[in-house]
């Protein structure tokens, strides 16, 4: 079978550096072309030292973002680029006949004006968006698998929404009633020079950020409200935690009516029992990122608080894997018809 032909756009970031290294190990995927304005004209191999410089891989030559140059050398491009800049460069890929991955927020909501209240400006190419679909394989499968534009969701958008939209689903929750609460680990913030992410910030020390509205509560709240069939607004809140990589989030939560820790699981397992990356964890585990780092599975599990009724939900990820370039892989296996694990174990 003839590979697939892909360019990495902003491969010298976290997640692009995370694309690299495991699309290069892809038995059906080739690297043909890496991106970046800093970068031009180095070998991949002395932005990655871990790449034998004797590959063809290793010697391969960053170079500037051009898609006229990269039209009829790729089928398939990965966007790892700030928003804004994302949209910029998916608009002329298409229309080059070329399937984009995008790992930027630009096409994953669905409203222009959304957008902008979140992200601060308008949507460079609106007219894009209605046909983008929202990469969460566990929800958009049958979408993703016709999809030309794949917006891949956020790390802590999977975090929430793969334990709460079964359940919204099946009617045992109240959405409106949701409050969660994450950590993240640094790698989250990208590859960024600031101060307040330099080590001796961040170590020793848990914050929160970006209250009361991160930019992920768009995308949340868009798909949570698409599962309950009516507008939904959720109370979320981030932190920042001294890890490398790894999110953990908790989910609290009304059930509709009283529920049982089994009702949970039954549902849950209807769901996501046949998932390669989805990991139930009934009661008593509970997720833990270390099981997780590194991997593109997602643990989940559940609790019931006999004295609140409350039902409560955790999650724990690789915000670098499941939270985005481990995702965006999974989404290209399932456009291509492919094993959804190639390249991932």
């Amino acid at each position: 079978m003839n590979k697939l032909n892909a360019a990495i756009f902003g491969a010298t970031g976290y997640t692009g550096e995370e694309l690299v290294r495991r699309l290069a190990k892809h038995p059906l995927v080739e690297i043909v072309a890496l991106t970046s304005r800093q970068a031009a004209g180095k070998p991949a191999s002395d932005v990655f030292p871990w790449l034998d410089r004797r590959s063809n891989l290793g010697k391969l030559q960053f170079e500037a973002p051009d898609v006229a140059s990269l039209k009829g050398r790729i089928d398939v491009a990965f966007l790892a680029l700030p928003h804004g800049v994302a949209a910029e460069q998916a608009s002329p890929l298409l229309e080059a006949g070329i399937r984009v991955l995008d790992l930027s927020a630009d096409f994953r909501i669905k409203d222009p004006q959304v957008y902008q209240q979140f992200y601060g400006h308008q949507h460079p190419v609106p007219g894009l968006l209605p046909g983008a679909v929202y990469g969460l394989p566990e929800r958009h499968r049958q979408e993703i698998r016709k999809a030309n534009l794949v917006a891949c969701p956020g790390c802590y958008p999977t975090g929430v929404l793969v334990p709460v939209l079964p359940l919204i689903l099946a009617g045992q929750i109240r959405p409106s009633s949701i409050v969660a609460v994450s950590m993240s680990g640094v790698s989250g913030a990208g590859r960024t020079v600031e101060s307040r992410l330099m080590f001796v910030e961040c170590n020793e020390s848990v914050r929160p950020y970006g209250l009361p509205a991160h930019r992920h509560l768009a995308e949340i709240e868009q798909e949570i409200s698409l599962a309950a069939g009516e507008t939904v607004q959720i109370q979320f809140a981030p932190h920042l935690v001294p890890l490398n990589r790894g999110i953990a989030t908790t989910i609290h939560v009304d059930a509709s009516s009283p529920i049982t820790e089994q009702q949970i699981g039954a549902t849950l397992t209807s769901a996501y029992g046949e998932e390669p990356f989805v990991r139930l964890l009934p009661p008593p585990s509970f997720p833990d990122v270390k099981n997780v780092a590194y991997t593109n599975a997602i643990e989940v599990s559940w609790r019931v608080d006999p004295r609140t009724g409350k039902v409560i939900l955790m999650s724990a990820e690789d915000n670098l894997v499941k939270g985005a370039a481990g995702q965006a892989i999974q989404c290209l296996n399932v456009m291509q018809g492919w094993d959804e694990e190639l390249g991932l174990n």
